[in-house]
């Protein structure tokens, strides 16, 4: 681990700190780094020994592969060993975004990128600090987010602070995340694409311009026992709070009734905004039902909120798991080790 973090705030895509830390990254560093989904901790995605600084600094469990971020499309093809037309399409649709293609990998990618597999995860971010530190950098970064694994993902540069400071040489601070969730993953190296998470590019979007996507039954329910995973946050409980967080099957009225009943220490509700004026539990919110990028963007902020107050349980309102609130249903489940009740 680094004797201590050098922690910098960039403003714009030419601030000179962007410099500094692309030095950071090109001598083998790591850095937490913003980007338009979460926060990133970044390394050279062509050196093991750097990428092996994330998997410490994190705590990441080595069969937990990472994503490749490029900022420029030429930079593919030394990352993967196949482009298909399918992948040409998604990155003129979707490219730079919160998109993250699965292909087959180059050899000199190294295997603790890919956790073994002989595919690789590649995505651009849309971030301007993001593409410029990559640039000026001048290698591919291996990114996962910068957080404690298993903790909700970083949104703020307050919460890598909170995770990762003396654990990584640079924290590169910027504005909080636009969209608040990881990347869409879907792999092109199977017959028909497929989903493997849930983002901000949705399962719909993908079809318009694709025709066939399918969605990994991974993105619902637990990775059967043995399975390999193929893309980040299919394997392992993730994204959760101290308290312990359980999915409230129900419309509005039965929820609202439901937590209405807990009279447990330490419970709480997230819930929508507009329910709390009905509960009669302390209440994190996550945006509005509504509007699911809301809900989206609050998450992780809301579940880091929960273990601020003292939460000691969450009954989380079930969100749409359609369009992006297949991503947000996607991630309290994992945060809540797949606990779903119905009342």
């Amino acid at each position: 681990m680094p004797e201590s973090t050098l922690i910098l705030r960039a403003d714009s895509p030419d601030a000179p700190e962007i410099k500094t830390v692309a030095e950071i990254l090109k001598k083998g560093g790591t850095a937490a780094i913003p980007t338009e989904t979460v926060y990133g901790l970044a390394a050279n995605a062509l050196s093991a020994e750097a990428a092996a600084k994330i998997f410490a600094a994190k705590g990441r469990p080595a069969d937990n592969p990472l994503i490749v971020h490029i900022a420029d499309l030429s930079q593919l093809a030394d990352i993967v060993s196949e482009i298909p037309e399918s992948a040409k399409k998604l990155a003129e649709n979707f490219w730079p975004g919160p998109l993250t293609m699965i292909l087959p990998k180059q050899p000199h990618i190294p295997e603790i990128v890919t956790a073994g597999l002989n595919t690789v995860a590649v995505r651009m971010p849309s971030h301007p600090i993001a593409r410029a530190l990559i640039a000026q950098a001048a290698i591919p970064l291996a990114a996962p987010s910068a957080n404690r694994s298993g903790r909700p993902s970083p949104t703020s540069w307050r919460h890598c602070v909170e995770d990762l400071d003396g654990r990584v040489d640079a924290i590169l601070c910027a504005d909080d995340c636009d969209i608040g969730l990881e990347s869409t993953v879907i792999t092109l190296a199977t017959a028909v694409p497929k989903v493997l998470r849930p983002g901000g590019i949705t399962v719909e979007q993908l079809r318009s311009v694709l025709g066939e996507v399918e969605v990994d039954s991974a993105v619902l329910k637990e990775l059967a026992p043995g399975a390999v995973a193929a893309s980040p946050g299919m394997k392992y409980k993730h994204y959760a709070p101290r308290a312990s967080v359980i999915i409230v099957d129900a419309d509005a009225d039965s929820y609202i009734d439901f937590v209405n009943t807990r009279t447990e220490a330490g419970a709480f509700a997230l819930c929508f905004e507009e329910d709390v004026p009905r509960i009669q539990l302390p209440c994190v919110t996550c945006g509005t039902a509504d509007d699911e990028a809301t809900y989206a963007h609050a998450l992780f902020t809301a579940l880091r909120e929960l273990d601020e107050k003292g939460a000691a349980v969450a009954y989380a309102r079930k969100p749409s798991a359609s369009g992006v609130g297949l991503a947000v249903y996607n991630r309290l489940l994992r945060a809540a080790g797949f606990h779903v009740i119905k009342p």
